[in-house]
C-alpha cells in the first residue's frame, strides 16, 4: 500500500477548507462556545479539530472509507492481517481480545498474574475464569518477570480447556517474554496467543529492538500508541493475524465496549504517527536508541545507582529486554524509588514513568534529545546529593515470592458483584477480597478479586502505602479497612 496516505489526516484538512459546520455535537461548535480563559491555555485548535467522526469527518455511513483505510495501512505497516483503531487506549483493546477469545467459554483463559489492572478488570466485566500462570520472580531484586514457553505449557497441562493464553510483554519494565516459545506453545494445541504489547507500539520499526509479536506468531496484539509512540493519551491499536482469531466476533466485541463518540484527533494521530514510522522510524528510534546508550552509562557513573540490565536477561529471566526503558536501582543510597521520584518532581520538575520500592524508570522515547537527556543526568546528579539528607523511609515488608502468589477462590466477577463487607486489616487475612488493590505505577495488582488474602500481601501493601505507595483503587485508601465477600 501507499504508505504516504494519511487518510483521516486528509479528511480533517479537507473538512477545514470546505468550511463545513454541524447543528450536531460537539456543542462547543469548533471552539465557538469555549471560554476564553480556557482557550488561554488550551488554545483553539483541538476544538477546531474536535468534529464528528460519523456525520461530520465522514458521512453517517462513513461510505468515505476514511477510518476502515487508515486501520489497512496500519495493518501493512507493521505486517498485521488486520488493525482497529481504539479510542479507549488498550484497556479497551485487551478486554475485546479476551471477549472474543474467552467469552461463554468453560475452560476459561490463560492469563499472566503480572498483568495489568486492566485485564483483571476484563476478567471482572466477562465472568471469565483466570487460569493463573505464575510469573518468575526475581527474590533479590523483587520484581517479576515475564513467564516462559514452559509455564505456560505446564499451566495447558493443568487447564487442557482453556481457550487460549494472555502474556504480558514487554513488562512495564522493559522486559520481554520469549513470545516465538509461547506462541508455538499455544499454536500447537490451536489456542491463540493473545499479547498484551501496550508497550511495544515502537517494535516493528527498528531491528534492534525486541521481536515484534506479530513477528512472533502472536494471534492478537493490543499497542497503546500513546506509551511508546506518538499518539494522543488512549490511542490505541489491536492487530490480528492467522485464523485462530473470529475477526467479526472481535469486532463486535470491542464495539460492546468503545464509545459511540471517538475522537477524530485521537484516530488522526494515529494515521499519522503510522506514516512518520514507515518513512523515518529506522533513522528516529536508530538516534533514540545511541541516546539511551550514553545515557545509561552517564547514570551508571552516578555512585549508590545501578542502571539494570544484565540483571534482566537470562535463563531465569527475560528473553529480550527494551533498552529504551531505563531501570534504575537506587537500593545502595539507602532511600526509596518513591522518594526519589518525589524530590525529582519538586526539585526538578522532572517526572519519571515508574517508581517503587527501590527503583525509579526513565521511559526514553524518539522524541528525546540530547538536551532532554541531560536534563535527566542532571537532575539525577542533583537527587543523589540531595539524598544523603533523605529521612530514613519506613521499612516495608516484602513478601517472599510465594506468599505474593494469592490463592484463587472464587471468579472475579463473582466476587466483585456479589455481596460484600469491609472488615479491619488484621481480620483480613483468611477472608475473600472483593475489590482490586493495584500499586501504580505500574498498575500490576497485588489482589484480585476472589482471590483469599493473608497476612504477607496485606503487610506488604500496608507497609509499601505509608512508604509512598500509590494505590488508586482500594475502597479504604487508608487501607484501615478491606473489602472482602460476606
Amino acid at each position: 500500500m501507499d504508505q504516504s496516505q494519511t487518510p483521516l489526516l486528509d479528511a480533517l484538512a479537507k473538512y477545514h477548507r470546505e468550511d463545513r459546520y454541524g447543528f450536531t455535537p460537539p456543542g462547543h461548535r469548533q471552539g465557538r462556545g469555549i471560554d476564553p480563559r480556557v482557550l488561554d491555555v488550551m488554545g483553539p485548535q483541538p476544538f477546531r479539530n474536535d468534529v464528528l467522526a460519523s456525520g461530520g469527518l465522514d458521512d453517517w455511513h462513513s461510505s468515505n472509507g476514511y477510518l476502515s483505510r487508515a486501520e489497512q495501512l496500519m495493518a501493512d505497516a507493521v505486517g498485521a492481517e488486520y488493525a482497529f483503531f481504539s479510542t479507549c487506549g488498550s484497556s479497551l483493546s485487551v478486554k475485546a481480545a479476551m471477549l472474543a477469545v474467552a467469552g461463554g467459554v468453560d475452560g476459561g483463559l490463560l492469563v499472566a498474574r503480572d498483568s495489568h489492572k486492566s485485564i483483571v478488570a476484563g476478567l471482572i466485566f466477562s465472568g471469565v475464569r483466570p487460569a493463573w500462570i505464575t510469573p518468575r520472580w526475581d527474590a533479590e531484586h523483587h520484581m517479576s518477570h515475564p513467564p516462559s514457553p514452559q509455564q505456560v505449557r505446564d499451566a495447558f497441562e493443568q487447564n487442557p480447556d482453556a481457550a487460549g493464553a494472555l502474556i504480558v510483554s514487554p513488562s512495564p519494565y522493559g522486559t520481554c517474554a520469549d513470545i516465538a516459545g509461547i506462541a508455538e506453545v499455544c499454536h500447537e494445541r490451536g489456542k491463540p496467543l493473545i499479547l498484551d504489547e501496550a508497550w511495544g507500539a515502537h517494535l516493528p520499526f527498528h531491528d534492534e529492538l525486541p521481536t515484534w509479536a506479530m513477528d512472533a506468531g502472536a494471534d492478537v496484539c493490543v499497542v497503546s500508541v500513546h506509551k511508546m509512540g506518538a499518539g494522543f493519551e488512549q490511542g490505541s491499536v489491536f492487530h490480528v493475524q492467522g485464523d485462530l482469531i473470529d475477526r467479526d466476533r472481535l469486532s463486535a466485541c470491542a464495539d460492546l465496549l468503545m464509545t459511540t463518540s471517538p475522537n477524530v484527533m485521537l484516530y488522526c494521530a494515529l494515521d499519522g504517527w503510522r506514516r512518520q514510522m514507515v518513512e523515518h522510524g529506522t533513522a528516529l528510534l536508530g538516534n533514540a536508541l545511541e541516546r539511551a546508550t550514553r545515557v545509561r552509562a552517564r547514570l551508571d557513573e552516578i555512585p549508590g545507582l545501578k542502571v539494570l540490565e544484565d540483571e534482566l536477561l537470562g535463563v531465569e529471566a527475560s528473553a529480550d529486554l527494551d533498552r529504551l526503558q531505563i531501570l534504575m536501582d537506587v537500593a545502595d543510597t539507602g532511600t526509596t524509588g518513591y522518594q526519589a521520584a518525589d524530590w525529582l518532581r519538586e526539585h526538578c520538575r522532572l517526572d519519571v514513568g515508574m517508581s517503587d520500592h527501590r527503583r525509579v524508570l526513565a521511559t526514553m522515547s524518539f522524541a528525546d534529545d540530547d538536551a532532554t537527556i541531560e536534563r535527566l543526568v542532571q537532575a539525577m546528579t542533583a537527587w543523589r546529593t540531595a539524598a544523603d539528607d533523605f529521612d530514613t523511609p519506613p521499612e516495608i515488608r516484602l513478601p517472599d515470592p510465594g506468599e505474593l502468589q494469592l490463592e484463587t477462590v472464587m471468579l472475579p466477577r463473582d466476587a466483585f458483584f456479589g455481596k460484600t463487607e469491609m472488615v479491619p486489616a488484621d481480620r483480613a487475612a483468611g477472608r475473600i477480597a472483593a475489590e482490586q488493590i493495584t500499586p501504580y505505577p505500574p498498575g500490576i495488582p497485588a489482589v484480585v478479586p476472589g482471590e483469599r488474602l493473608n497476612d504477607a500481601v496485606i503487610a506488604y501493601l500496608r507497609s509499601g502505602l505509608a512508604a509512598g505507595m500509590t494505590l488508586p483503587d482500594p475502597a479504604d485508601s487508608s487501607l484501615e479497612k478491606f473489602r472482602v465477600v460476606a
